[in-house]
């Protein structure tokens, strides 16, 4: 076969640096229309991305050519500096340096993008760290609790 041809959905997840609660409402539709631009750009799809004031969820395709390792290092970087000069208040902005990433079939794709546009429901009964601890073990990833937060 001449042609490489690939879809893989990834349903990534990261907090703010120390789990600082500072995206507010005002900047959300600006910061996921960026986010969603930057992915394209890398030649990731995006299809669903929501944050909540302490945590980003973003489920997107990964480009053929592109590793989930540089993805998110460029992701991070160029959010964080957009936070930054977009408002004052950001300007000492950062997302945690870990993240979570989770392969989601085809089967399955509609009911992750649902989660992620439920977030402010969701968390009106867990909260981030419950949250993530919740996906790695439903992901079978195995995991310290003294490396997962920053």
């Amino acid at each position: 076969m001449p042609q490489s041809l690939a879809k893989i959905q990834i349903h990534l997840v990261y907090s703010t640096k120390n789990r600082e609660r500072v995206i507010d409402d005002g900047i959300r539709t600006e910061l996921h229309a960026y986010m969603g631009g930057i992915l394209k750009h890398m030649n990731c799809y995006p299809v669903e991305l929501n944050t909540e004031p302490d945590h980003a969820h973003i489920l997107f395709v990964l480009g053929r050519t592109i590793t989930i390792a540089d993805t998110v290092a460029h992701l991070k970087r160029s959010s964080t500096n957009w936070l930054r000069r977009k408002d004052d208040a950001l300007r000492n902005f950062y997302w945690q340096s870990g993240y979570g990433a989770f392969s989601v079939s085809e089967s399955n794709g509609s009911a992750v993008q649902a989660y992620i546009r439920n977030q402010k429901q969701h968390h009106r009964n867990s909260n981030f760290k419950n949250e993530f601890r919740a996906l790695l073990r439903q992901h079978e990833i195995e995991f310290d609790e003294r490396y997962v937060w920053d």
